[in-house]
């Protein structure tokens, strides 16, 4: 007997509050990809408490709307304020569907890769800081952390298979610069 490969499910949008009298409901979305995960006929597990009606349902997508740069979320079966305010606070989750992009990966895939810089390894990756610049890679590496810039000049590689994370930083990044290595004579 085969085992079933178990599904990933994302965590990707809360409902915060009704909205109008129609049932639909403002939405604060955990995910950087609303166009593709917010469509009509998308499915979310509801993450709600036990006492809940809506434990475990699920909520189908009807039309995502935005107001004044705010998610606005439709679905099919909430028709009213009374209604839509019965599932507020819900956490939405989906199955991850497996498509990734090129040279993208999830948080939970990088935490826990060893740093190898030089065939050497400098440390393990042990959070994701999500910046409007870029992406930080913080590193523990000799009992201190250290941020590294999740670009393609400093990371060139990501192996999850390998469970490393290659590296080419500039010089002072996971070592201290003397100051006769960094000053000039008078």
């Amino acid at each position: 007997m085969t085992k079933k490969p178990e599904r990933t499910q994302l965590r990707v949008g809360r409902l915060t509050k009704a909205h109008g009298l129609k049932g639909a409901l403002k939405l604060e979305l955990y995910t950087d990809d609303p166009d593709r995960r917010f469509v009509p006929g998308a499915v979310f597990s509801l993450q709600v408490p036990d006492s809940s009606p809506w434990h475990g349902k699920s909520l189908t997508l009807s039309e995502l709307r935005w107001y004044n740069g705010a998610p606005v979320a439709f679905f099919e079966g909430i028709t009213d304020r009374t209604a839509a305010e019965t599932v507020v606070k819900a956490i939405l989750w989906t199955d991850d569907a497996g498509h990734v992009e090129d040279n993208a990966w999830y948080d939970h895939q990088l935490v826990g890769l060893r740093v190898v810089r030089d065939g050497e390894t400098v440390g393990t990756v042990t959070r994701v800081d999500h910046l409007p610049a870029q992406d930080l890679l913080i590193v523990t590496s000799e009992g201190r952390e250290v941020m590294v810039p999740f670009v393609a000049d400093i990371v060139p590689t990501v192996d999850i298979d390998a469970g490393t994370v290659t590296v080419t930083p500039p010089a002072g990044l996971f070592e201290d610069v003397s100051e006769s290595e960094d000053s000039t004579d008078s």
